[in-house]
Formats: C-alpha cells, sequence, structure tokens
C-alpha cells in the first residue's frame, strides 16, 4: 500500500511516517454477529473442514499405496 500525500499533511501528523495515518483500510461492514457466535460457526466449520482434509489424506495414501508408493 501507498500513497502520495502533501508535506503539509506529513507535517499536520507530527512529521510521524507511519503509513497507517496515510493510508486508510477499508470500512469493514459490520454483521451484527457476536463474536462468540461468530467464532463459534467459524470454529465447527474448522473442525468439518480438518476432517474432510484427514479422509482426503487418507485416500491419497491408499492410492499412491496402489501404485507402490508408500511412506
Amino acid at each position: 500500500f501507498c500513497r502520495s500525500v502533501p508535506l503539509a499533511e506529513i507535517a499536520e501528523h507530527g512529521h510521524v511516517l507511519t503509513a497507517g495515518r496515510y493510508v486508510g483500510a477499508e470500512e469493514v461492514e459490520d454483521d451484527d454477529e457476536a463474536f462468540a457466535e461468530k467464532m463459534q460457526k467459524l470454529t465447527e466449520k474448522l473442525a468439518e473442514q480438518m476432517a474432510k482434509g484427514a479422509e482426503l489424506d487418507q485416500v491419497i495414501r491408499q492410492k499412491l499405496a496402489g501404485l507402490g508408493y508408500e511412506f
């Protein structure tokens, strides 16, 4: 990220050159969902994805073993 700013604006910020003062972050829409609820949903989804990943790892190992590539 970068932005060209006039010297006057840098002076307004006390000559501090921290980029965050000059380059804004995109506003995030608030979804009004409580943090705990959101984290619960996300961790459940992650657990499902990790379980699926473990299943796929097994399938890959079996397929490789069938081709003579065991590890």
